[in-house]
């Protein structure tokens, strides 16, 4: 084991506090999925709840491999439009539909008020099968995009990759890709997660150099089961640095200290970023609020109150 310089370090313990008096300047949106159960349902409207006072830009509802979880993902994004003061975004993919089925589900959102879509090509209902484009449907994220402009003016987000994805064949044809979709309308790009923050800093840097100049939120998943997300990271193509597994070995049996350790060191790198002129972040919440709750505290954020009970 090396020894650290003690008077690095110790200039590093005595510097300012990292979260002391930030502005609150930041903005953040969170990610849920579609509940399976009414357990499940319960947890998710629990987590709305209590991160609905924070007043994301918008919550965004996912959409399982394949469509599987299309009425699902409909009800809960249309629901949330309907019972709270929540801007509601939907997940669409390009997955097993004409489009024709693609086109008709967008109507419906346009219909419940929905005006926000994340346009994704998606996963195949097969873990691990290679992505192949229904004969008569979208064969990718770009042509979705230029779709769902046609139908409607839609705020439309899209995926980035910071650490490429794993079907393209190297980080520039990525970026390329990525700037297919904005050039097809997509106001901005939103990535998937990682556990550097100089991984996001060198993926604007190349964003940049490409020509883009559309907003790239970075995706933050906080980390409490490092099982899990291991396997997250295995389709997307993120890197799990080994520290980080070292840091949660020994917490199994300690669900209130793996979610302490999971919150610092999540709301550390949020505070990187924030320092590298970073001001929007984008939750992966896993229907989970405190850790999100926790780390938007520590960047300055503070609940609101509703206008509603201000007045109760």
């Amino acid at each position: 084991m090396t020894t650290q310089n003690p008077q690095s370090e110790a200039r590093r313990a005595q510097a300012s506090p990292l979260f002391a008096d930030l502005a609150g300047d930041a903005q953040v949106s969170f990610e849920f999925f579609p509940p399976k159960t009414p357990k499940m349902e319960e947890t998710l409207w629990e987590a709305v709840k209590t991160l609905e006072p924070l007043a994301p830009r918008f919550v965004s509802v996912t959409y399982g491999a394949g469509g599987s979880t299309r009425e699902r993902t409909h009800a809960t994004v249309a629901r949330i439009q309907r019972e709270t003061s929540l801007a509601a975004a939907a997940h669409l993919t390009c997955v097993e539909a004409s489009k024709a089925e693609i086109d008709q589900v967008a109507e419906e959102y346009w219909a419940a008020g929905i005006r926000h879509i994340v346009a994704l090509r998606g996963d195949p209902p097969v873990a691990g099968a290679k992505f192949a484009a229904h004969p008569d449907g979208y064969e990718n994220a770009a042509a979705l995009v230029a779709g769902l402009k046609k139908l409607h003016p839609f705020e439309i987000s899209v995926a980035a990759y910071p650490e490429c994805h794993p079907d393209s064949p190297d980080s520039t044809a990525d970026i390329d890709n990525l700037k297919r979709k904005l050039d097809a309308g997509a106001n901005r790009g939103i990535t998937q997660f990682f556990f550097s923050p100089e991984a996001f800093f060198r993926f604007r840097d190349r964003v940049a150099a490409a020509g883009i100049t559309a907003e790239i939120v970075p995706g933050i998943l906080p980390v409490s089961n490092v099982a899990q997300t291991r396997k997250f990271a295995a389709m997307c193509g993120a890197e799990i640095p080994d520290w980080m597994g070292r840091l949660f070995d020994g917490l199994d049996d300690h669900p209130a200290a793996r979610q302490l350790v999971a919150a610092t060191v999540a709301a550390e790198m949020c505070r990187r970023l924030y320092a590298g002129d970073v001001r929007s972040f984008h939750f992966y919440t896993l229907n989970r609020a405190e850790l999100s709750f926790a780390i938007c505290h520590m960047l300055g954020l503070r609940a609101k109150t509703s206008a509603h009970e201000a007045a109760a």
